[in-house]
């Protein structure tokens, strides 16, 4: 992490930058600094920049899903004074912000979606239960992104630690199941949200016809492509995915 964080009242945060809130939402088994890059870009460029802890692990587990982590999201958003927001979310990020579209529209300056479940099932990784393996465990990270190299041994070690982590590896799984669940197939027609798609042409954990089926369903959408590119653009790619958010936000006027 290259800033400090804060914590106010139960939320643990990041903030930089000054002018229109984008806040931004990191998977489930994503780190804030994922983000470092779009951080950097964009609080240089009249947007500041906050990404929430999200409590995927602190949550009772019966409250563990996409709804509260929604609900969640929505009483940062007051206790910050926001009046409106752009939300970025990344895999389960997305989710969480395509939820949060559904339920506080009022709030919502746009919406930026890469990699995101919300539409396809085995969009949460399935198959993670294997515990002991750390080359199992690897070798599942490593097909997150196109080139496997970006899968960093700190990555790979973070990954290895929650599945071993029993009270973590519960949650995890409640979150997959909360995010089949909450389909947002019949929502998307009728969300009008401004939203930009960015996804990657080698995403082997929501691979592009999702992200087709998403710009279909949105009345409001843009999709954009990276090539060479998998499940975390922002992180592969981040040049790229600075550039297309950057024109897509100058053409929206956002």
């Amino acid at each position: 992490m290259k800033h400090q964080l804060k914590t106010e009242g139960k939320f643990t945060y990041l903030e930089v930058g000054e002018g229109t809130p984008i806040v931004i939402l990191h998977g489930l088994m994503g780190g804030l600094s994922n983000f470092d890059e779009v951080t950097d870009h964009f609080s240089q460029r009249g947007y500041k920049i906050v990404i929430p802890e999200l409590p995927l692990y602190s949550m009772p587990l019966i409250k563990t899903g996409v709804k509260t982590f929604a609900k969640y999201l929505n009483d940062f958003i007051k206790l910050k004074g926001f009046k409106e927001v752009i939300l970025l979310g990344n895999s389960l990020g997305g989710h969480i912000a395509l939820y949060h579209a559904k339920l506080y529209p009022e709030v919502m300056k746009a919406l930026v979606i890469t990699g995101s479940s919300g539409l396809y099932e085995s969009a949460m990784g399935e198959s993670y239960p294997k515990r002991g393996d750390y080359e199992y465990i690897k070798k599942k990270a490593e097909d997150v992104f196109y080139d496997p190299a970006v899968a960093t041994k700190e990555i790979v070690d973070e990954v290895y630690e929650t599945v071993n982590d029993r009270n973590k590896l519960i949650k995890t799984l409640a979150i997959a199941k909360s995010a089949i669940r909450h389909n947002m197939a019949q929502d998307l027609p009728t969300m009008k949200t401004s939203t930009c798609i960015i996804w990657g042409r080698n995403d082997n954990v929501t691979p592009p016809e999702v992200a087709e089926d998403f710009n279909k369903l949105l009345p409001d959408s843009d999709l954009f492509w990276i090539d060479k590119c998998g499940h975390a653009a922002m992180m592969e790619r981040p040049q790229e995915f600075n550039e297309i958010l950057s024109d897509w936000l100058k053409s929206r006027n956002i």
